[in-house]
């Protein structure tokens, strides 16, 4: 069974953090050891882990995103948002986190973001509970 939830998104470009609502997911259906497959139907965001105690990390990564895939090319999509594309595939439309004793397991300054391209935009985030 597919669980999902939605994320609204703020910004054009933004991190969210999502660590609560997956984590929520896992309580929500007792799993308490496998893996969490967690997965965004969309092409112009992904998903990551990174740390979650600073926030200027999240700026840092958006700004170097931001630098390595510039608005200022002759991109060929009519859509206006090709950099979007780009960097969701860099980043990737996936995760997978193992689960021991109900908790997700994380790093101790690690979370789950969704990461934000295009919007702002609700977003749907799909998880997947595999029992080991």
């Amino acid at each position: 069974m597919v669980h999902k939830f939605k994320v609204n998104t703020l910004a054009r470009s933004e991190m969210a953090d999502i660590t609560r609502e997956v984590q929520g997911v896992v309580r929500e259906n007792g799993l308490e050891g496998g893996v969490c497959h967690i997965f965004v139907p969309h092409t112009t965001c992904g998903l990551g882990i990174n740390e979650n105690a600073d926030p200027d990390v999240k700026r840092d990564i958006i700004a170097k995103l931001d630098d390595a895939v510039s608005e200022d090319f002759d991109y060929r999509h009519a859509e206006g948002n090709s950099p979007a594309h780009i960097k969701s595939v860099l980043v990737g439309p996936s995760l997978t986190v193992f689960v021991e004793e109900g908790g997700l397991q994380l790093g101790t300054w690690q979370g789950i973001y969704l990461c934000e391209y295009d919007g702002p935009r609700t977003r749907e985030v799909w998880v997947k509970l595999v029992k080991a």
